[in-house]
């Protein structure tokens, strides 16, 4: 007999963030672990001994599979549960799509996640302004980019068409971190356009950090 799923995640991470948007957006029903980052929950105990890589979000299928890496998360759900696709049918839109989204997991996440702006602090010895200034540029310079991408593309209500895609689930909690460090948004039309459309929808409100059990406001 299969069991509900579960995803440990801790509310204000955008890794774990993108998951719980495309979880609601398929109508899926979870049980929600949350693992404290600022804690270290995530470095010891028994998530430590599950997650080899020590990190969130981690899913665990109606099997009693774990599976991490939001992204990856994020396609299984959408080949297990097809229903509303989060990616086009035809391979174009897949490439276009996966583009945009790479564009903030893998160039401006990664510079900007708890652990790197720990080590700016605590190895580096930069001091807050210094941080978030790191943190403002990276952000801004690769939301420029992705406005540009967004510019080549047919106008739509979304990042990409008029549903939601993978593209959206990373864009909108970028744009909830890029707020919480004032990140200059003049000039990104496109972007912000598709932040407004997506959180106008019901999925992205319930998966929003406020509503997660574990906030800290």
């Amino acid at each position: 007999m299969l069991s509900r799923m579960k995803l440990y995640n801790y509310f204000r991470s955008s890794a774990s963030f993108r998951v719980r948007i495309a979880l609601q957006l398929k109508g899926l029903t979870y049980d929600y672990i949350p693992v404290h980052l600022v804690k270290g929950d995530h470095k010891t105990g028994d998530y430590a001994a599950l997650s080899a890589d020590r990190l969130v979000p981690l899913l665990e299928t109606e099997e009693g599979e774990h599976l991490s890496q939001s992204m990856a998360i994020i396609e299984y759900l959408d080949e297990t549960h097809p229903a509303p696709p989060l990616l086009p049918a035809d391979a174009l839109g897949r490439a276009r799509v996966r583009a945009l989204a790479q564009s903030i997991a893998c160039e401006i996440h990664p510079l900007n996640n708890l652990r790197v702006l720990k080590y700016l602090v605590r190895e580096l010895k930069c001091d807050d302004e210094a941080k978030n200034a790191w943190y403002r540029h990276w952000c801004r310079e690769g939301l420029e980019a992705f406005e540009r991408q967004l510019a080549q593309l047919p106008a739509a209500t979304y990042c990409y068409g008029s549903t939601p895609t993978l593209a959206d689930c990373c864009l909108v909690p970028q744009i909830f971190n890029a707020q919480r460090f004032d990140v200059n948004f003049d000039g990104l039309s496109r972007t912000m356009a598709a932040f407004e459309a997506c959180m106008a929808h019901e999925a992205f409100q319930k998966a929003q950090p406020s509503a997660c059990p574990d906030f800290e406001g």
